[in-house]
């Protein structure tokens, strides 16, 4: 039996030190999806654009590709509302919210936390 895995980031806006670990990590596990707020297409490496990204309602929120940093408050309400039923492993990379996804019952949640945000 094949687990269902599905990994989540806080956010894709660039190919930074914590892109590059997700990247690393989702070359294990080719077509997992991968859950973040936003995503901003054609800033990350070929090999995450080539996963299925899924948004949040952030995704939407007006001005988000300049001024995403004023939605912060927004943010762990955005990454507990992603419905991860249905998989049995959920691999997040951290520097903020996305250690505070919450899994599906019964399924394992495995963070590598990144040092925290400085702002």
């Amino acid at each position: 039996m094949n687990a269902r895995v599905a990994l989540v980031h806080d956010w894709l806006t660039g190919m930074r030190g914590g892109e590059k670990v997700l990247e690393q990590i989702a070359a294990e596990f080719p077509g997992a999806p991968i859950h973040t707020l936003f995503h901003f297409p054609g800033r990350i490496s070929p090999a995450l654009e080539a996963h299925p990204i899924r948004t949040s309602f952030l995704q939407r929120a007006p001005g988000i590709t300049r001024h995403y940093r004023h939605y912060l408050p927004l943010f762990p309400a955005a990454i507990e509302a992603f419905d991860l039923s249905g998989f049995d492993l959920v691999v997040s990379t951290s520097h903020c919210v996305a250690k505070g996804v919450i899994p599906g019952p019964g399924a394992y949640h495995l963070c590598y936390c990144h040092t925290p945000m400085r702002y």
